[in-house]
């Protein structure tokens, strides 16, 4: 019932195709990019991932708004956060935002000053197995 065996979305699986914002340094403006952005300092402006990751660690700050398909939040992000696929939330992060996402973890500990907003697939109506529908 429970799956430990899903991969969870890794930097390393992006290999060639990953920034990093080192601590002590910022970036001003809005970065769009496909694979993964590791953020250790601090962005000031929009992450916008069509395909990848966009993970904040412990002493990252984000002041705009996150979208990508995975997001991992250690840090603090200010703004709204929209992950396609899968959010994860550590003990020690903190977000001033809504959070818009697909599936989400939550460890205990992490902060949230905004609204949850579940994505839907779309307003798919509730299909039953087919051997339920053949036993009527």
């Amino acid at each position: 019932m429970w799956s430990k065996d899903k991969a969870k979305p890794d930097l390393q699986r992006f290999s060639g195709k990953t920034s990093l914002i080192a601590a002590g340094a910022e970036l001003v403006g809005d970065m769009r990019f496909q694979g993964a952005v590791q953020v250790d300092g601090k962005v000031t402006g929009n992450l916008l991932a069509t395909e990848g990751l966009v993970r904040v660690s412990v002493g990252g700050l984000v002041e705009g708004e996150v979208r990508a398909p995975h997001i991992v939040i250690d840090g603090e992000v200010i703004g709204d956060v929209f992950a396609s696929g899968h959010l994860e939330l550590g003990a020690r992060s903190r977000v001033r935002g809504n959070l818009h996402y697909a599936l989400m973890e939550m460890a205990m500990g992490a902060q949230i000053e905004g609204r949850l907003h579940h994505l839907k697939d779309g307003d798919k109506p509730l299909e039953l197995p087919a051997l339920v529908d053949a036993e009527q």
